[in-house]
């Protein structure tokens, strides 16, 4: 559908036929053939970028691949590229040399934060680079009415960006409530194309309700935690993305699902992947690895990141290797380690040995600040309780190893009628600060479960408003921590007794670091072992402190305008009855 198929016919007629070489000829390799799902050794003749031919043909320049297996080049379906830390210049460097030639993104994360002005910075940061960047329009922005975001988009302001070539259709449309009762504006933008993709985000929806979600034009879910959920939306006409990210991970609970009659439905995405994870597991090709080790035939796992998402977004010449197809492909080693040889991308050797091999064209200018935060208003962190001395409080309950928190009442601790946070106890205050508008708002709050013994952690990212969220054992430290992440323009950081011990700058839309994946992921291990000194016990205490705002996701969360209540849809207060019983 986007992809263009402007070619000289003659030239390519006559290649094809052996009357002239081809440009290049990839001779002795093992093809994975993913329209037929067969294996077998021929060469590949290309020309213009494009494949004109499979089996001998004399070639300009002779390329042999040894034996190695050729595939299409790797599709992620769909992620977001601001998990990664990384501008979509540096994550192309990362990425290319893993296998990956083509991405769906959805820019939901900086288009909360800058508008349109992110996705525009999004899509300008992609020309030129030896990765194909589709985009999804962010459908959700802002993603709830709880929290201040830095932007607002309706159906009118998306509605131009869908003349871009790279545009392919309106991206999760989360906020699945809304479409259910009808909500205009909401309609309003899932009728803005109507033969666009629209990708859907609807876990643990059923029946009636699953039926009237679908029937809006939704044609896609990455939300499937099971197999009977997948399979009921499978039935109903969805195309399944099974996800394995850097927190989500359902490829296991849904193995059973990928057999012969489903796998065209099916798709292998990352959705978010943290910069360690992309360093040590891969990316596309660790799906792969994880997928044919689980039992997956390798090459129904290659159908399921090539020609099957090709087909879903209509992304024709892109997702098999056939005479017609750009020439976008990846030389494996073999077909259970998915060790990566070298990447072709139109014809192009653009990575070999998991290095690219190719100038990346210089960044695009990085927007203007987003870090607003209204200091004159600011009314400081004092949590005021009164009277009595001791009062029971709501408190966030992290749930270890999933995105979910639980409501708990405890007894806190307070001084001079301030609540103050009790370290012996595994309680830390927990703030949400405003950054867009400058509003002054502070949203307040208790958690227990981030293990800190001293000091402070903040972030600016926050899914999904991203104000910056700071948690911490003494006001100090807190404050000290938001001042700092004020001064980086965005970031991540570690504080204790005033000292700042580690952090990873995000100048861009207080999400996206503008160096490389090694140093993105030295920084990251930096403050997230300055945050275990500090005592947190948890693999990732960033990740889960930028989830402890999100809104969306039950039972207990803490945005800019206080505490809420998921479950109810209601902000509540911190204090409850001294008798919670």
């Amino acid at each position: 559908m986007k992809v263009s198929q402007d070619r000289d016919m003659d030239r390519v007629i006559r290649i094809a036929r052996g009357e002239q070489p081809a440009d290049l000829v990839i001779c002795g390799c093992q093809l994975v053939n993913v329209l037929t799902g067969e294996i077998y050794p021929t060469d590949i003749a290309i020309a213009d970028g494009r494949i004109v031919g499979l089996g001998p043909y004399e070639g300009r320049q002779i390329f042999n691949a040894n034996g190695a297996y050729a595939t299409p080049g790797f599709i992620d379906a769909h992620l977001h590229v601001e998990s990664s830390c990384l501008t979509v210049r540096e994550f192309a460097r990362a990425v290319v040399p893993m296998g990956t030639t083509a991405v769906i993104t959805d820019p939901h994360e900086i288009a909360n934060v800058l508008g349109l002005a992110g996705i525009t910075y999004m899509l300008d940061s992609s020309k030129g680079l030896p990765l194909d960047v589709f985009v999804m329009l962010p459908s959700c922005v802002p993603a709830t009415k709880w929290e201040t975001s830095g932007a607002r988009l309706e159906a009118q302001d998306l509605r131009p960006l869908f003349n871009h070539p790279q545009v392919l259709g309106l991206a999760e449309m989360m906020n699945y409530p809304a479409v259910l009762n009808r909500d205009p504006s909401v309609l309003q933008k899932m009728a803005l194309e109507p033969d666009e993709f629209i990708d859907g985000h609807a876990p643990g929806l059923t029946g009636r309700d699953l039926c009237a979600y679908i029937g809006t034009g939704v044609r896609s879910d990455h939300e499937c935690t099971s197999f009977e959920e997948a399979k009921e939306k499978l039935r109903l006409g969805m195309y399944v993305l099974i996800r394995e990210g850097s927190v989500a991970k359902n490829l296991d609970a849904l193995l059973s699902l990928i057999t012969p009659s489903h796998a065209s439905r099916l798709g292998l995405i990352t959705d978010d992947r943290h910069p360690a994870d992309l360093l040590n597991q891969g990316h596309v090709n660790g799906l792969l690895k994880k997928a044919v080790a689980g039992g997956v035939s390798p090459t129904v796992a290659i159908q399921m990141v090539t020609i099957n998402p090709a087909t879903f977004y209509s992304l024709n010449g892109l997702g098999a290797i056939a005479p017609g197809y750009r020439a976008n492909m990846v030389l494996l080693e073999d077909l259970k380690d998915f060790e990566v040889l070298s990447v072709w991308k139109e014809g192009q050797l653009v990575a070999e040995k998991g290095q690219l091999t190719v100038e990346l064209p210089q960044a695009p200018r990085i927007p203007a600040s987003s870090m607003k935060i209204g200091w004159n208003q600011f009314q400081g962190l004092d949590i005021s309780a009164g009277e009595p001395e001791i009062r029971m409080g709501r408190v966030i309950d992290i749930v270890p190893d999933q995105l979910v928190t639980q409501e708990i009442v405890r007894k806190l601790t307070l001084r001079n009628g301030v609540v103050c946070a009790d370290p012996e106890h595994d309680l830390a205050k927990l703030a949400v600060v405003e950054r867009h508008k400058a509003t002054g708002n502070v949203g307040l709050g208790m958690v227990h479960g981030l293990g800190l013994r001293r000091g402070a952690l903040a972030s600016s990212v926050a899914h999904d408003s991203h104000n910056i969220v700071v948690a911490g054992t003494n006001d100090h430290d807190m404050l000290a921590a938001i001042k700092f992440v004020d001064h980086l323009q965005g970031g991540l950081v570690v504080v204790d007794d005033g000292v700042i011990l580690a952090s990873l700058p995000l100048p861009i839309a207080g999400l996206l670091s503008d160096l490389s994946l090694n140093e993105v992921a030295h920084l990251m291990e930096g403050v997230t072992s300055a945050a275990r000194r500090l005592g947190s016990s948890l693999t990732n205490p960033f990740m889960m402190l930028s989830f402890l705002a999100l809104p969306v996701i039950p039972e207990l969360k803490l945005t800019d305008r206080g505490l809420f209540n998921v479950l109810d849809s209601k902000f509540v207060s911190l204090f409850v009855a001294d008798n919670p019983h």
